[in-house]
């Protein structure tokens, strides 16, 4: 067993990373309910115009159709297994480039405040897949084997 996978596994038997693991599953269950169930359900996501550039793209996503219904549902998914124990992981793995994409449009559309939030967002998923290092070990083990 490697140094890394032996330091995880000491920390997975304390209490307080037990419970910080938890709270941020919920959390991150948390930041997609909402605007996944606005998607699910095809309602528009701001009251920003089409005039400005955030309410532009927001608006061409929303007249995009399913798509929009698509991301929503992603949304709403990842929420509810990230809760489940058996589906965390599997939450993580695909929470991850979602949050990655949120990320980078915030950041590129200038919003303000918000890319400090999906930024620990990012972090807290990321915090989640090293929790489970074995299985991301195991899964960049075999993507990057040549």
């Amino acid at each position: 067993m490697s140094h890394t996978s032996l330091f995880i596994e000491s920390i997975k038997t304390k209490l307080f990373y037990r419970t910080f693991t938890w709270f941020t599953r919920i959390l991150l269950s948390i930041a997609f309910i909402p605007s996944g169930l606005k998607k699910v359900l095809g309602l528009r996501f701001t009251n920003l115009g089409a005039d400005n550039p955030v309410g532009f793209f927001f608006e061409a996503l929303y007249q995009s159709g399913f798509y929009w219904n698509y991301l929503g549902i992603m949304q709403v998914l990842c929420s509810i297994l990230i809760i489940i124990p058996r589906t965390t992981y599997l939450a993580a793995v695909l929470y991850l480039p979602i949050i990655i994409n949120i990320n980078i449009i915030v950041i590129s559309m200038n919003f303000k405040g918000t890319p400090i939030i999906t930024g620990l967002m990012l972090l807290a998923n990321i915090y989640l897949l090293v929790w489970d290092y074995k299985k991301t070990n195991t899964i960049l083990s075999v993507l990057l084997k040549k």
